[in-house]
């Protein structure tokens, strides 16, 4: 398949600038693969608990969204952006860097007036800083760093950006972008499908900054996914097992914990604990091992994320239920709207 293939247009006006008050408000499409096409159900989010049964297994991402960009100047004087990408330790960090003119090694930045930095070398195209002040890399980001808002919300970040830009289950600082899917959570929900009888586990992936990054190539089989970190432990292994012995569902949130689930089986087919970097880059063909239904919200153009739910779902549903939530005016992107999507039994390819 080539890039171009998952191309579609979208008004602009409908990239949710902003959060809606009520997280349970949002809209959800609900796309059941059970019918050829794909039956097309508009709800809201707060429906969820109508499409989950008892028995079910929810896997939740509990990474926590830190204040991951930071503005200043070079010592000789250039304005520059720090978008921190990975925390290697308590001084030391990844990260993307917008300048004029790209910082050498050796090169000292002063960023938001407070934090002394050195540039140390490059990783690809991240860039590595120490940070030179004696506090610790997390302490500083948390007293000056910015909610790294994704580069198609067109404002600066506000105060409610710091909650309303992170789950209500957050727990592990590390993500510089929230794993959205989840941000329609609240804690009454939670109580309302643990009542159900739904069962929930935790998976951790420290989202990048490179989700945002573009495909820059048109075959796909060229493309280089960017890592990202997973911890998924021995707990969710046998949370899974449980589920597929008693007939229920493994619901995953958002396109992260999929890539989670999915890369900790890739090796034998079956869920084994994970610890490391993952690159898994899933497109229409992927043979799904673990997941049997999806949470998500809609993503960009021509996007790694895209390709996944196309590969889950179905190409042809999937561009049908985007064509249908464009037209329905449905809210795209972090702050809008969601998806629930149940599992294709076959591949299906663009026509």
């Amino acid at each position: 398949m080539k890039l171009s293939d998952f191309n579609y247009h979208l008004p602009p006006e409908l990239i949710a600038q902003e959060a809606l008050k009520n997280r349970t408000a949002s809209r959800l499409l609900h796309v059941d693969t059970s019918t050829n096409p794909a039956r097309l159900s508009d709800r809201t989010f707060a429906d969820i608990i109508d499409l989950i049964d008892a028995g079910d297994l929810l896997i939740f991402n509990d990474t926590r969204v830190i204040p991951a960009r930071l503005h200043g100047h070079k010592e000789t004087g250039g304005k520059v952006e720090v978008m921190v990408e990975r925390v290697l330790d308590e001084h030391n960090i990844l990260a993307h860097v917008r300048s004029n003119k790209s910082p050498k090694a050796g090169s000292r930045l002063i960023l938001e007036d407070a934090i002394h930095a050195e540039v140390t070398g490059r990783n690809e195209r991240l860039f590595e800083i120490r940070f030179l002040n004696d506090e610790n890399v997390y302490n500083l980001l948390e007293q000056y760093g910015h909610i790294p808002l994704p580069p198609y919300i067109e404002r600066a970040d506000t105060e409610e950006d710091k909650e309303r830009y992170q789950t209500v289950f957050a727990q592990k600082a590390g993500a510089v972008a929230a794993p959205t899917a989840g941000l329609h959570f609240t804690d009454e929900l939670l109580h309302a499908l643990k009542d159900k009888g739904v069962e929930t586990a935790q998976v951790t992936l420290h989202v990048g900054a490179g989700t945002f990054l573009p495909v820059s190539v048109d075959n796909l089989d060229e493309h280089i996914m960017h890592a990202e970190w997973v911890e998924l432990d021995q707990a969710v292994c046998d949370a899974v097992s449980a589920c597929k012995e008693r007939g229920g569902k493994v619901v995953a949130v958002g396109t992260t914990s999929v890539r989670s689930l999915e890369s900790a089986a890739k090796e034998t087919g079956t869920l084994q604990p994970f610890n490391g970097d993952t690159r898994l880059f899933i497109t229409p063909g992927y043979q799904f091992n673990v997941v049997d239904a999806m949470i998500t919200n809609f993503h960009l153009p021509e996007s790694t994320l895209l390709m996944l739910v196309s590969a889950f779902t179905g190409y042809d549903n999937i561009m049908a239920a985007y064509q249908h939530a464009i037209k329905q005016r449905y809210r795209f992107f972090s702050y809008g709207d969601a998806m629930f999507l149940s599992k294709l039994r076959e591949k299906s390819q663009p026509s």
